[in-house]
């Protein structure tokens, strides 16, 4: 009895460690990546740049987006602090959206898990859903519907991540090399990769015991009786439909999603379905219960209507261009594996970059980064030297 209870139990965190051991070099790449960034680049200077909801302005948000931490609750906290401060809700908006679907870390982890065509469609889509979300912005957004979300803004209910929001280690005097290399600049770097690391790991963690569960235990003819299989044009027109739904009830966002692209890519939801399950990391039910604090019911409301169309009509758009040039892969071989260690690229990678992450978290340890991790989940008025 006990055997036959423990026996899917280990099948499962089989799937979960063998996955896990794939990607964590790409892992500690993408967010080492971001962290040099992001110590390049001044949170100051997002308010001056975001000042209304033109072309340029959108353009911006979307390039300091893909420059940011790739959390989203982290990326929700940091859009409601510098709308609070005065730039462009639209544009606070498309942030939050670069933030979580065109960052480096993403497209890494999709290229090895799934294929080089699902980075590409991320950002191709990505892209395009920041689009039409100006879209129906300027069609549909009233002033007044924005005034009473900065009211409510201003209240500052405490969400999740927002210390980690509020807190820039940048380093922005001197040339872009000299600052990436200097004593503070590796300190910066240091502090951003930990805690960018403390801000997801739990989604991480989540996405990928989800993932082995899912591989383990559902079948594929589960599967494809529910992403309608058997009619291929049907299955694309349902695709990106269902997969933001099904991102909305699993609770697992940003790159703790990307596992779970997987699973469901082998088991036969449509290309563009995949691109809709990734993008909507935006609408599972605990961020909307953030929007809910930060801009109250009818902002929350007005957002998941109007995130949901923009990333299943993003998805749609990925899906017509992507099979008229014959992008999508014809074959299902997501990298959901069982468990096992050899002496091949993936460990000595692993092993390079293990090494690197142990540098970069010592370095955070010698400079003050235990006492900046205590603060990652405060209220910016509950920081020593900061108000909200």
């Amino acid at each position: 009895m006990l055997a036959s209870l423990l026996s899917p139990i280990a099948e499962a965190l089989d799937f979960a460690f063998a996955m896990t051991w794939e990607i964590l070099w790409a892992l500690v790449l993408g967010f080492a990546l971001s962290a040099v960034v992001q110590a390049v680049i001044s949170k100051g200077e997002m308010i001056r740049l975001l000042p209304d909801d033109s072309p340029r302005s959108l353009a911006i948000a979307c390039g300091l987006g893909a420059a940011s931490s790739s959390c989203s609750y982290a990326a929700v906290a940091l859009a409601r602090s510098i709308f609070r401060k005065g730039a462009d809700f639209s544009a606070a908006m498309a942030f939050e959206f670069a933030s979580t679907n065109l960052v480096i870390e993403l497209g890494i982890i999709l290229a090895l898990l799934i294929g080089w065509q699902f980075t590409l469609g991320e950002f191709v889509g990505g892209t395009v859903m920041i689009v039409f979300l100006a879209m129906l912005f300027r069609r549909f957004l009233r002033p007044w519907l924005v005034d009473e979300a900065r009211r409510q803004a201003e209240r500052g209910l405490k969400g999740s991540m927002e210390g980690h929001a509020e807190m820039d280690m940048s380093v922005t005097e001197g040339p872009l090399f000299q600052r990436i290399t200097s004593p503070a600049g590796f300190t910066a770097i240091s502090q951003y990769f930990v805690m960018d690391w403390a801000a997801i790991w739990k989604d991480i963690v989540v996405g990928l015991l989800i993932a082995g569960a899912l591989a383990a235990w559902v079948p594929n003819d589960v599967w494809q009786r529910l992403f309608l299989t058997s009619d291929p044009t049907l299955a694309k027109v349902w695709g990106p439909l269902i997969g933001p739904l099904i991102s909305v009830i699993s609770f697992v966002c940003s790159i703790g999603n990307v596992p779970l692209a997987a699973v469901l890519w082998n088991g036969g939801i449509s290309f563009g379905g995949v691109m809709a399950f990734i993008f909507a990391d935006l609408i599972i039910l605990p961020i909307l219960n953030i929007y809910r604090k930060y801009y109250g019911l009818r902002m929350t409301a007005f957002l998941a209507v109007t995130f949901y169309v923009a990333m299943a009509g993003a998805a749609y758009v990925v899906e017509f261009i992507f099979g008229a040039l014959n992008l999508i892969p014809t074959q299902r071989n997501a990298l959901v594996v069982e468990a096992g260690i050899s002496l091949n690229y993936t460990t000595v990678l692993n092993v390079i970059f293990l090494a690197l992450a142990a540098i970069l978290v010592w370095r955070f340890r010698r400079t003050g980064g235990p006492e900046m991790l205590a603060m990652m989940d405060m209220a910016p008025d509950e920081m020593p030297g900061m108000s909200a």
